[in-house]
């Protein structure tokens, strides 16, 4: 897969497993598969993962979505980001579960722009703290199949 700068390139390759543990880095796979498990694990058979080719700025980027997209997961060199988009009514429930979310996912949401489609969220998933936020903002965006458990991890 031939890249440039941060972003996976390729046009003509979509990446497979091998090409993102490779690009992002063996940490960051351990987290890319806990979050693409978490999605299996809390949404079983709703949310169809594609990749997607944003051009030469913005590379290859694997969306989970039904009709709706949940969130966005883009590999980058050495990480990987989440990108969700919350819509007006979708922003209200986040402010109920914002006293759960971590100090630095607070920070990156009010810092994130607001267009006329949403609020674009960009957070970088780098640990358990991240992946429990994660899971709570889905959860603002689609709650989770009955029965389905949130990632064990520690208490704030």
């Amino acid at each position: 897969m031939s890249e440039k700068g941060l972003r996976m390139l390729d046009r003509d390759n979509p990446p497979g497993d091998a090409e993102v543990r490779r690009w992002i880095g063996e940490g960051a796979y351990e987290h890319w598969r806990t979050v693409t498990e978490s999605i299996e694990r809390l949404y079983p058979g709703i949310f169809r993962a594609e990749w997607l080719y944003g051009g030469k700025k913005h590379g290859w980027s694997l969306r989970y979505k039904k009709s709706r997209p949940l969130c966005t997961l883009v590999p980058e060199k050495g990480r990987f980001l989440v990108l969700l988009v919350f819509g007006a009514a979708e922003r209200e429930k986040v402010e109920a579960v914002r006293d759960s979310l971590s100090r630095r996912t607070v920070a990156e949401y009010d810092a994130a722009t607001t267009y006329h489609d949403g609020k674009w969220v960009v957070l970088t998933i780098d640990g358990q703290e991240a992946i429990e936020d994660l899971e709570l903002l889905w959860a603002v965006k689609r709650k989770p199949k009955k029965g389905a458990t949130a990632s064990e991890g520690g208490s704030r």
